[in-house]
C-alpha cells in the first residue's frame, strides 16, 4: 500500500489525515487492493451494496443503466477518486449504478460494515474520515444537481455552453481541460456523439470557442453565456 500512499493522502477521504497514519487506518477498516483489467465490471447495477471504493490507478466509469440496458455516463472516477460513497449509510441494499474498467485499475475497496461498526469511533481519524465522508457526499449531490441541470436542457448548444461555462467558472480561466474525451462528454450530456462534434465545430466556427481534444478555450464568454441553460 506504501506505493500508493501520495494518491491516498491527496485524496478527498483521507484529506486531514497524516500519511503515517493511513496504514493504520486501513488496516482498522479490513481494506484490500484488487486489479481489474479492461472493461472488467467492478460493480453491476443490482449486486450488493458492501463496500465502497477509490481508484488507485487508471479510470472507472460510473454509469446508469435504462430498463433497456443502455447506459450512459455518471461520471468517470480518476486515481485518487472515491465512488460509492453515497451508498455506505442507504437503506438501499443493491447498487443502482454499474462501476466499469476504462482500462486497467487497481482500486482500494473498504467494507462499508467496517466504517459504520469500528471501534475506534472516537479517534480523531475516525471523526476526520466521517467529515471528509460528509462533504464528499454534499458535493456529489451538487454534482448529480448539475447532471439533472444539463439533462433537462433541450439543445444540445445549451447543453455544451453550459458545461463550459460551469468548467470556466471553477477556475476563471478560459482555457479549459475537460476531464472527459469526446465520447464520455456526449454520453455525460445525453447527446449523440456525431451531432454534438457537429455542433462544436459550428460554436468554432461562429468565434465562441476553440478546441483540440479535450481542451478547449473560450473566445467570446458574452456569446457563450447568451446559451446558458437553452
Amino acid at each position: 500500500m506504501n506505493k500508493y500512499i501520495n494518491i491516498l493522502k491527496d485524496s478527498a477521504l483521507f484529506s486531514g489525515i497524516e500519511p503515517d497514519e493511513i496504514n493504520l487506518i486501513l488496516e482498522s477498516l479490513n481494506s484490500r487492493t484488487c486489479d481489474y483489467s479492461k472493461n472488467q465490471y467492478i460493480v453491476n447495477t443490482g449486486d450488493p451494496i458492501q463496500y465502497f471504493g477509490i481508484v488507485l490507478e487508471g479510470e472507472a466509469t460510473i454509469l446508469k443503466e435504462n430498463p433497456l440496458g443502455e447506459g450512459f455516463i455518471m461520471t468517470v472516477a480518476k486515481a485518487g477518486d472515491i465512488f460509492g460513497e453515497m451508498f455506505i449509510f442507504s437503506s438501499y441494499s443493491t447498487w443502482p449504478v454499474t462501476v466499469k474498467v476504462q482500462n486497467t485499475c487497481t482500486v482500494l475497496l473498504i467494507k462499508n460494515s467496517s466504517l459504520i461498526s469500528n471501534d475506534n469511533t472516537f479517534t480523531s481519524w475516525y471523526i476526520t474520515i466521517i467529515k471528509n465522508l460528509l462533504k464528499i457526499i454534499s458535493d456529489r449531490a451538487f454534482f448529480l444537481n448539475k447532471k439533472v441541470e444539463y439533462l433537462s436542457i433541450k439543445s444540445i448548444r445549451g447543453k455544451l455552453c453550459t458545461y463550459l461555462w460551469d468548467q470556466y467558472k471553477k477556475t476563471g480561466d478560459i482555457n479549459i481541460t475537460v476531464p472527459l474525451n469526446r465520447n464520455e462528454l456526449a454520453s455525460f450530456l445525453n447527446v449523440s456523439r456525431p451531432s454534438m462534434s457537429r455542433e462544436l465545430c459550428q460554436l468554432r466556427d461562429e468565434g465562441i470557442i476553440d478546441f483540440h481534444l479535450s481542451t478547449f478555450k473560450i473566445k467570446d464568454l458574452e456569446a457563450l453565456k447568451e446559451y446558458l441553460l437553452q
